[in-house]
């Protein structure tokens, strides 16, 4: 699979040509740690159920000082 032409010239753009292959790694690397934290969640949320979205709020309010 070829990355599109927009995508490509995007990322010249920001770290020129010498720049790419790291700047494609890097994303590339942040990805799969996405994915790996999505697979967690998923095996979670079957373990312990659903997360209850007032909980979250509550911590989010907290690490917010408010």
């Amino acid at each position: 699979m070829s990355m599109p032409a927009t995508i490509s010239e995007g990322v010249r753009a920001r770290v020129g040509a010498r720049g790419f292959s790291a700047y494609v790694a890097a994303a590339v690397a942040r990805q799969l740690e996405r994915d790996a934290l999505d697979d967690a969640l998923a095996r979670m949320e079957v373990e312990h159920g659903p997360v209850d979205e007032a909980d979250v709020d509550r911590v989010l309010a907290k690490l917010a000082g408010r």
